[in-house]
C-alpha cells in the first residue's frame, strides 16, 4: 500500500488529501480543507501565500497523523500567478492575483511589439489578459522595482514545491499556461521575453511531470513529522492533473473540467498551432506523457461563487444544493450572458453585473437570485456548445461524447443541460479528479505506476461516472441561436479577445 498526499489549491480553497494506491486501486480521503482569500493591499489584489503555505503544513500534519508512512506529497494549483524571489530566496511580495487590474491595456502594448499572431506562433496560448506574459509586461511598464530585484520567478505551485523542499524549478504543464514558453522547442521563449523587456534570467530550469524534487526540507519535517516523504511535481497545474484523471473511452472525446473555469478541450499527441486555432483562440497547454490539452479557458462557476458571496453579504446565505434547487424551479431560458465578457473577469457585484449585461443586450433583466443563478448554469452550457463547435472546426475532431470532472461534475443542472444542447453524452466525474490526477502522477514519479494508460486504468476501477444522455433538443437550438445572436451583438470574437 503506497500512501501520498496531494495538495490542491483553487481559487476558493484548498485541500490537502491523503491517497492510499494498493495496486490496482486508489482511495481518497480529504484530511484538511481551507480558505483561499485573495486580499487588497495599498490598491493591488494579492494572493496571501505564507498563509496557504501555513494551511499546508497543517493538512501535512494531519495527513501524518492519519498514516503511518507518506511515501511523497505533490502541490498543484491554478496557472498563471506567480512569485518573484530575491537572490537570498526569500518571496519580495505576495503574489498579485491575476484578476487584478494591472493588467488594463498591457496586451495591447505588447502586441505593439509582438504581433499577436506572431505570439500566437511562438507559445501556442489563448490570449488572455491574465497570462503570466501580460503580467509582466504590465509590470515591466509599471517600472516595478519588485521585478527589477527578483532573481528567481517560481509559478505557485513551483513556489510551495520550493518552499517544501528548497528545489527551485518549473514544471512543465504549468510552465506552459505562462505564454512564456515555446512548446515546439520546449524552452522558454527568451527572444520574445527580450523583445518585451521581462528579465529572461528570473525563468528557472523546467522539469517533466512526474519529477521527485527531493526530500521535504528539514524544517518542514520537523512540523509535520513527515520524515521520510519525497516531494513530486506532478501535474502541477490543476487542469493537467483533472485531464490526467480523466477515464477516457475514446481518444476524441471531449473534457470539460469544470470549477471556477471551464476548461473545455481536446487531448492531442502534440500542439496544434495554426491560423484556425489563432483564429479560435485556443490554447496549447502541457499534459502528462508527451500529451498536450488544446483547450480554450471559459469564465465557469467564478460566476456562481461571486453572486453567492454578494447576495451573503446581504445577509442571505444558500449553500449550493438550495440555489441548484432554485435554479431548477426558475422559469427556462429567459436572458443569457457572456461568461467571457470582460465585464464579468473580476471581483465585484455579479448579480448587478449580470442583470446590466442582459439589459444592455436588451434582454429581460433577472427578476430574482433563482432566475440569476438559471441564467448562469443555461449561459455555461450554451458556451460548452459555443466551444465545442470552435474545438471541432479548428481541429477537424468530431466528438463522440464529453467528460465533465471536477467541481461542476456535481452540478446535475449544467451537466443534464450540456448533454441536451450539445446532443452528445456527458459521463461526469471523477468529481475530485485534480486531486486524483495529482496522486496519480505522483505514483507515475515514485514507480508504481509506469504511465498514463497505467494511471487511467486505475481511476476507471476506483471511480464511476454517471451518465446523462441528451434529451429533446429543439429548445435548445432555439436558445443557442438567441445567445449567438447576443454574442455577435456584443462584439464577442471567435479570436484574440477571449
Amino acid at each position: 500500500m503506497a500512501t501520498l498526499v496531494a495538495v490542491d489549491l483553487g481559487a476558493q480553497s484548498g485541500r490537502v488529501a491523503l491517497g492510499r494506491f494498493d495496486g490496482e486501486r486508489l482511495g481518497v480521503t480529504e484530511v484538511h480543507r481551507f480558505p483561499n482569500v485573495p486580499v487588497h493591499a495599498g490598491g493591488t489584489l494579492y494572493w496571501d501565500a505564507l498563509r496557504l503555505y501555513d494551511e499546508i503544513l497543517a493538512g501535512l500534519a494531519l495527513a501524518g497523523g492519519q498514516a503511518t508512512t507518506v511515501a511523497s506529497v505533490g502541490v498543484d494549483t491554478w496557472g498563471v500567478d506567480y512569485g518573484l524571489l530575491d537572490r537570498a530566496g526569500r518571496l519580495v511580495q505576495n503574489p498579485v492575483h491575476h484578476r487584478d487590474g494591472r493588467t488594463e491595456g498591457s496586451m495591447e502594448r505588447v502586441f505593439a511589439e509582438v504581433p499577436a499572431r506572431e505570439l500566437y506562433e511562438r507559445t501556442g496560448i489563448q490570449m488572455m489578459p491574465i497570462n503570466s506574459l501580460f503580467q509582466l509586461a504590465a509590470a515591466v511598464a509599471d517600472d516595478d522595482p519588485a521585478l527589477a530585484i527578483a532573481d528567481r520567478l517560481l509559478l505557485m505551485p513551483d513556489l510551495l514545491h520550493y518552499w517544501l523542499s528548497g528545489e527551485a524549478s518549473s514544471e512543465f504543464t504549468n510552465a506552459t499556461t505562462s505564454q512564456c514558453f515555446d512548446p515546439r522547442a520546449g524552452v522558454w521563449a527568451r527572444d520574445v521575453l527580450q523583445r518585451l523587456g521581462i528579465p529572461e534570467r528570473i525563468f528557472p530550469a523546467v522539469v517533466d511531470p512526474a519529477t521527485v524534487l527531493g526530500r521535504l526540507a528539514d524544517g518542514v519535517v520537523e512540523r509535520t513529522r513527515l520524515r521520510r516523504a519525497l516531494v513530486v511535481a506532478g501535474a502541477t497545474h490543476d487542469t493537467a492533473a483533472a485531464v490526467a484523471a480523466v477515464p477516457f473511452r475514446h481518444p476524441d472525446a471531449v473534457y470539460i473540467s469544470c470549477g471556477t473555469w471551464s476548461l473545455v478541450g481536446l487531448e492531442r499527441p502534440g500542439p496544434l498551432i495554426d491560423d484556425r486555432t489563432f483564429a479560435a483562440n485556443l490554447t496549447n497547454e502541457g499534459g502528462v506523457g508527451g500529451t498536450f490539452r488544446v483547450l480554450k479557458n471559459v469564465t465557469g462557476l467564478w460566476l456562481l461563487h461571486e453572486c453567492r458571496r454578494v447576495w451573503a453579504g446581504g445577509g442571505a446565505s444558500w449553500d449550493f444544493a438550495e440555489l441548484l434547487a432554485m435554479a431548477g424551479r426558475a422559469p427556462a431560458f429567459g436572458s443569457f450572458i457572456d461568461p467571457n465578457d470582460t465585464v464579468f473577469l473580476s471581483p465585484g457585484d455579479m448579480p448587478g453585473r449580470i442583470r446590466e449585461f442582459c439589459l444592455r443586450t436588451g434582454q429581460d433583466e433577472p427578476a430574482d437570485p433563482a432566475a440569476v443563478i438559471r441564467c448562469v448554469f443555461e449561459s455555461l452550457a450554451l458556451k460548452h456548445r459555443q466551444t465545442i463547435e470552435l474545438l471541432s472546426t479548428a481541429t477537424d475532431v468530431v466528438p463522440p461524447e464529453i467528460h465533465i470532472v471536477g467541481g461542476g461534475a456535481r452540478n446535475e443542472l449544467l451537466c443534464q443541460w450540456t448533454a441536451d444542447v450539445t446532443g452528445l453524452p456527458v459521463l461526469a466525474g471523477p468529481e475530485e479528479a485534480t486531486v486524483i490526477g495529482n496522486l496519480v502522477v505522483q505514483a507515475i514519479g515514485l514507480g508504481e505506476l509506469e504511465s498514463l494508460a497505467d494511471a487511467r486504468e486505475v481511476v476507471r476501477a476506483s471511480f464511476s461516472p454517471v451518465l446523462y444522455e441528451p434529451r429533446e433538443a429543439a429548445s435548445w437550438d432555439e436558445a443557442y441561436a438567441r445567445f449567438q445572436q447576443i454574442l455577435t451583438a456584443t462584439g464577442e470574437p471567435s479570436g484574440v479577445a477571449a
